[in-house]
Order: structure tokens, then C-alpha cells, then sequence
């Protein structure tokens, strides 16, 4: 199938996001860059706390066995779009391998064809936001 190549500068995480996994399962394959200026809308305490949350939950049993986020803002976008495919399925797995998610612009990427990914302005739809640098940089990210 077709490797299309996204540029996440200053788009929402969870509108591009749905396109994303809807092409993945579709048989694509697809490269997201520039991860870390991707936005997430909302008032940024909610935001915090509501993945604060998500870092603390823990399985008593076995603490082991729970979920993992990461704090490497291409690996917590990439955990995102995982959301929104059906993971545990073969096919759900088989798109998850077929996504990659970069911080910045690599050089060997620059020469491929960019996929644009229509959504309106961020700013006109809504009024507060955070990128997802500024997101896991206050979960603890320090690079």
C-alpha cells in the first residue's frame, strides 16, 4: 500500500489521530513527524492531572502488568493513536507496526511526499491548548 508522511506542527492529536488509525487499518503505512508540536485542546490543569492520572494507575497484584505510558513525547503520541485501533486483534497489531512517530524532521524523511490531513485552525475552534512537549514536560520529560 501507500507510506504517506504527516506533519503534526500545530494540528490536534485527536482529530489527525482517527484519520491516522483509519488508515493504518485501511493497509497503509504511515510516518508522523514533528510529534512533540502536535496539540491537545482543553484547560492545561485538566489535561495534567488526567494523564498524572493515567501514570499513577497501578495493578496491586502485579504492578508489573500495568499500563505503561511513556513520557517521550513520540511515544505518548504513538500510545494515543494505538487508542483508537482495535490493539488486542490481529489486525489492530498489524497496523500499530505499520506507524511511526518522529520527534523533529529526519533527513532521510525530507525527500518522501507529505500527506496534509485537512482540519480546521486550532486556534479558531478552540481556546486553550497545549502541545504535547509542554504536556510531557510537566509529566517529567526532561529532554
Amino acid at each position: 500500500m501507500a507510506e504517506y508522511i504527516i506533519d503534526g506542527k500545530g494540528k490536534i492529536l485527536g482529530r489527525v489521530g482517527s484519520g491516522v488509525a483509519k488508515r493504518l487499518l485501511s493497509g497503509d503505512s504511515i510516518v508522523i513527524v514533528n510529534a512533540e508540536d502536535m496539540l491537545i485542546s482543553g484547560h492545561p490543569k485538566y489535561i495534567v492531572a488526567k494523564y498524572k492520572r493515567l501514570y499513577e494507575l497501578k495493578d496491586k497484584a502485579n504492578p508489573e502488568h500495568s499500563p505503561y505510558w511513556s513520557r517521550r513525547p513520540d511515544l505518548f503520541v504513538k500510545r494515543i493513536v494505538r487508542g483508537m485501533l482495535p490493539y488486542k486483534k490481529a489486525k489492530g497489531k498489524e497496523a500499530y507496526k505499520r506507524l511511526k512517530v518522529y520527534i523533529g524532521f529526519p533527513e532521510e524523511l525530507k525527500k518522501m511526499k507529505e500527506f496534509e490531513i485537512t482540519t480546521k485552525n486550532a486556534e479558531e475552534i478552540y481556546e486553550n491548548t497545549m502541545t504535547i512537549k509542554q504536556i510531557v514536560t510537566k509529566l517529567g520529560y526532561a529532554g
